[in-house]
Order: structure tokens, then sequence, then C-alpha cells
């Protein structure tokens, strides 16, 4: 029929019936890749482009997932022939069930799935499922080996455990949340103290998270928080030293949030003014020097708080605090970690899932009981040059008598960590629950055995994990060695 509607003419509409001819015999395919099978094919490949390269274009000898090169003439799939050019006797669109017929293509190749495990695609259909498993040239049955990879937290022999509200035998008596804020003067506003403290940073070859939270206790009843953090750069690059101070002020004393938070101020204004000092007999591995100049600058720092509670009139028992530290250098090449201080708490290891109890015992403490304002000697019998660099004068006493010297005696330790470690400092807040509960010790094994550091939340939530029996105000500050 032509165009215009009319009786077919001469030769011009041979071409339709020879196409739909019935009595024509199949003449099987044309050399040129002209059939549907191949078209479908072609799209195939097209689709599956980015699933990978088609299974047999793998090279056997190179292992799954190796693409081997191809040869120029399969890059290019040939281009679509016109409807014309069709053979005279293929039907418009193939059966879509039965067996193939006599001359078709050849069977489908192996187009890789995600996975990497090659499955067939029959050409003569729409992208259906896949039908059947084949196994490429010069692959084997068996699975391909593991992708070696970057060992990640997925890789831990167990995930972290979730975060939890308590650990032990039952809740505690306390609710979790504050239920109470401390009482205001509206003439001394600056007295108010944060129900929590966060901070964290990342020097060198270590990562820092500190924290201070009020204790339950204090929580229910109303009152500030007893314990004082302190976190301070000093310098600058490699040469910067960064300070972790904590201090918890006496029980049941109206300012022991006042005397934590002084005792804080008077160790970061010494260390800081010594820091470029310090920070180079740290990475000297100068111990005799760092023992005994971190004891003076313990002792003029104490003795200014009790000189202060003298000021204040106030019994210097009741305006204390006990004070521990941590200094970091920020030079990655050193591993050297310092602790000092007085009083109680906790200094713990985790190294290879294990906690290590490191606090310096009272019998092997370094040196002598702290004692008041410019009571050492310009010189120790050691001769220590850091004692007398430091360029802190001694002179007498502006307070006569002197205020008597406090019980607790100077704790010192100079460690090396090795990567991997987590070194915690804490107050008694934690230090007595992680000594008392052993399955807070499991927990937060499991929390901090990762290959990277908790994020300030989540640090957050594992130093407040509650155990029944203990309600004080907790003051932690972990360090993560890369």
């Amino acid at each position: 029929m032509s165009q215009q509607g009319g009786r077919p003419t001469g030769h011009d509409d041979d071409w339709w019936g020879q196409l739909y001819d019935d009595s024509t015999e199949d003449t099987g395919p044309t050399p040129a890749a002209d059939t549907l099978d191949d078209r479908f094919a072609s799209a195939a490949g097209a689709v599956h482009a980015g699933a990978g390269e088609r299974a047999e274009d793998t090279d056997p000898g190179a292992g799954p997932g190796v693409p081997q090169q191809r040869s120029r003439s399969t890059e290019t799939p040939p281009p679509e022939p016109p409807p014309s050019s069709r053979t005279p006797t293929e039907p418009p669109f193939p059966e879509r069930d039965g067996p193939p017929r006599a001359g078709a293509a050849a069977p489908p190749a192996p187009v890789p799935h995600g996975d990497g495990t090659p499955r067939s695609v029959p050409r003569d259909t729409p992208p259906p499922p896949p039908v059947r498993e084949t196994q490429a040239p010069g692959i084997p049955d068996s699975d391909p080996p593991p992708v070696p990879r970057t060992a990640t937290h997925l890789d831990l022999p167990a995930f972290p455990p979730p975060p939890v509200d308590y650990v032990g035998s039952g809740p505690p008596t306390y609710d979790a949340e504050p239920t109470a804020l401390p009482p205001a003067d509206p003439d001394d506003l600056d007295d108010l103290v944060a129900d929590t403290v966060l901070d964290g940073a990342r020097y060198g070859a270590c990562t820092l998270r500190a924290v201070s939270v009020r204790g339950d206790s204090a929580r229910y009843r109303g009152e500030p928080r007893r314990d004082s953090l302190l976190t301070a750069r000093f310098g600058t690059a490699e040469h910067a030293l960064v300070l972790v101070a904590m201090a918890t002020g006496a029980r049941a004393t109206p300012g022991a949030h006042r005397a934590a938070a002084e005792a804080c101020h008077w160790i970061g204004r010494a260390v800081g003014r010594s820091h470029a000092r310090l920070a180079e007999d740290i990475r000297a591995g100068r111990r005799g020097d760092l023992k005994s100049g971190l004891h003076r600058l313990t002792d003029r720092s104490l003795g200014k708080l009790r000189a202060s509670a003298a000021e204040q009139g106030v019994d210097p028992e009741e305006y204390a605090a006990t004070l521990r530290c941590l200094l970091l250098p920020a030079d990655p090449e050193c591993r050297t970690r310092v602790f000092f201080g007085v009083g109680d708490g906790g200094l713990f290891r985790l190294r290879d899932g294990d906690w290590q109890d490191i606090e310096p015992r009272v019998t092997d403490a370094t040196g002598e009981p702290v004692v008041g304002f410019g009571s050492l000697p310009a010189e120790t019998p050691e001769g220590d040059r850091l004692t007398m660099d430091l360029g802190i004068p001694t002179p007498p006493s502006p307070y006569e008598p002197a205020p008597p010297p406090p019980r607790e005696p100077f704790r010192f330790r100079a460690s090396i960590a090795h990567p991997g470690d987590t070194l915690l400092m804490c107050t008694g807040g934690l230090a007595e629950p992680l000594r008392g509960e052993p399955d807070l010790c499991r927990y937060l094994t499991g929390r901090w055995s990762g290959p990277t550091p908790p994020g300030l939340a989540a640090f957050l939530a594992d130093t407040q994990v509650r155990v029944k029996g203990y309600a004080d105000d907790r003051t932690a500050a972990a360090v993560w060695e890369a």
C-alpha cells in the first residue's frame, strides 16, 4: 500500500510481502550483527556497564575483578541497522518462551553482577531477573577471594555495646537528669557553675576528650558542682603544651566549687608561665627536673589557695581541693605523658583490652608532702635544673604564721604511651566506681576499644553511665593514642 492509501503498483511494495511471506524459509543469522538478539546484547552491555567488566573480558590470570584489555573489535558495539536491512523472514518480536530457533545467535555471554558473580542475561527478553548461574571462562567455580580493605570498626571482633543508662545490680536511687538548680545571687552571678563542661582537642599523636559533670546527688539537692575542669594550650605548633587540670572541693562546704576553680586557676597560671621549659624537658626526658619543678609549681598553687582561705577568714581545711593534672606535648614525635597532683582520684590505662590502675600509690609517691607558700628552698639536694630555671622567686611567706602544710603527698608519673593506648585521668567520682564495679570497666572497654576515639557527645554519655551507690561529681580526661 502506498503512502496515499492507493493500490500497490509494480515492484514498489514487494518488500512488504517478502517480509511477511510465511513461505519464505528462515535464512539464519546474517554475517552482520543486525538481529534483535545482537541489539539487545548491545543494550544489556550498556545497562550493566556500571556493574563491572563483562566476564569474557576478565583476565583469568589476574584474578577476579581485574579487567583485560579489550580487542579493538569489541570496544564499540555495531551501529543499529535501519529497519529495511532486517532479515526478511525474521519476525518483528522474538518468541518469549520455547527453545531457541535453529541457527539463532549464540547464547549470551555472562555479565557480572555488582558482587562480581557472573550471571547470564537472556538476550531475547526485556531485563528480567537472572535465570541461571554461569561460569566465566578461566574462573573457578568457587567464590572469589575477598578484596583486601583498610581496617575499620566493622572489622573488629565485636561491635561496641550500645549506650546504657547504668550498670551493676540495679538502677541508682536518683534520677538520671538534673532536677534542681543551685541558688543564685543576683549580685554574684559569676559564682554560678554549669551542670556540665565538655571539651576536646587533637594534638600530635593524641586525641583528648575532657568532661566534668555534676553528680546525681548534687543534681537532686540543687547543689553546685564541686569539681572544676581546665583545659588550656600554651605555645604554638610542635612546641605547644596542653594542660588538663581538675580539682575537687572539700565535701559539705559552701565554697567548695570556688576552691576547686581557684586551684585550677593557680596551677594553670604557673604551668603557662613555664610551659616552654616544661615542654623542652618533657621532650628531652629529664624526669628529675620535671619531678622537682612540677612539685614546686603545685606547692605554690595550693599555698596560694590556703592563703586565700586565710584572707577570707575560712578554715584552710574547708577551703581546700584535690588537684590532678596532665601535661601533653603537641610534638608528634614525643609520646611522653606526664601526670602530677595531690589528693585522691584515679589514673588508668586501657591497653590491649585490659584496664591498668597506674595511680602512683602513697607509699610510692614522689616527693615530700606539699607544704605552704614559699616553703621549698631555691635548690634541691639533687640540683634539679628545672627548679632553679623556672624563674619563680622564693620570698618569705607574707602570712605569719604560715599556713600548716596539707597531709596529702605529691604524686608524679611520667610514662611513654603506646599506639592504641587510652589514658584516663579522673577525680574520685569516677575512679571509685571504676575500681568497685567490674561491669563499668567492661562497658568502657567495649566503648573505647574502637579504632577511633568517641566524639564529644559519645564521651559524655560514656562517662556518666551510672552505678548504684556512686553519686558524686565526675570529672575525667581521656587521651587516645593514634
